[in-house]
């Protein structure tokens, strides 16, 4: 019987290949197969082999061409062929991934499978733009929530909690709910003046930032017009942009005027 092949469910980080981890750029070097999403960068899949097999099982906001259950199947079918296969995924496989339900799925078939952690997009894009998730005297705390639900079934959070002045809140996948999601916070206590970075291909070439208040943060991202993933930053840490080295001048106003 022929043993089966390894599976590896493997963080590409937010998009800046140099922001792989030494053991990821490692296996997507080694593997027979990868199975790849959609905000995986271009720099990174030219890491691979050329004899590797590259199968794109990217989704789009409310387009999943290849659904889970398929691309869990993918992933057993690799592995029982005998396959080294690699499961790359934007930022970490654990942080809005859907590696543990691959994983469940693979070990459920009794196929070893290791996962390799990778830098989230918060932790990306934040040190790209200089803006802390924590700090001294403004923010005690840091919470990640998705911006849509499964099925795009409606937004049910703990409002109360992620109003909380103290704590900096990460969206991802949030551009389509922005207005609920700011609007929901607004109705729970967190100030409208609260400040937002949206950040549209954090890491890339094609970075783009814009600054503005709870209560016009949707207006602005729409004014905007970005193309590819957004992650929002809300909090007092926002204050602390236009103090980092990072910050181009002015790039927030220059960029809500060109879109004006």
């Amino acid at each position: 019987m022929k043993m089966p092949g390894r599976v590896f469910l493997v963080g590409a980080g937010p998009g800046d290949p140099d922001l792989l981890t030494i053991k990821a750029h490692r296996l997507i070097a080694q593997a027979n197969v990868i199975v790849y999403d959609r905000l995986v960068s271009a720099e990174i899949l030219g890491l691979a082999s050329r004899t590797s097999r590259m199968i794109a099982v990217g989704k789009e906001p409310k387009k999943h061409t290849v659904p889970q259950e398929q691309i869990n199947e993918i992933l057993i079918c690799e592995a029982r062929a005998g396959q080294m296969t690699v499961r790359l995924k934007g930022g970490d496989p654990f942080i809005f991934g859907r590696g543990s339900e691959e994983a469940l799925a693979l070990r459920a078939e009794g196929i070893p499978c290791e996962v390799v952690p990778g830098i989230t997009a918060a932790q990306g894009c934040a040190a790209n733009t200089g803006v802390p998730l924590t700090h001294r005297g403004l923010a005690t705390s840091v919470r990640y929530i998705t911006g849509h639900c499964k099925q795009d079934q409606a937004l049910c959070f703990d409002w109360q909690g992620l109003a909380d002045p103290e704590t900096t809140l990460v969206v991802y996948m949030g551009v389509a709910n922005i207005e609920e999601i700011a609007g929901r916070l607004i109705s729970a206590g967190r100030l409208p003046a609260t400040p937002v970075l949206a950040i549209n291909n954090g890491t890339t070439r094609k970075e783009r930032r814009i600054v503005a208040d709870l209560h016009e943060i949707a207006d602005a991202t729409r004014r905007a017009d970005f193309a590819g993933p957004v992650l929002f930053i809300i909090g007092e840490v926002v204050l602390l942009y236009a103090q980092s080295e990072i910050c181009p001048v002015v790039q927030a106003a220059l960029l809500m005027e060109a879109a004006e």
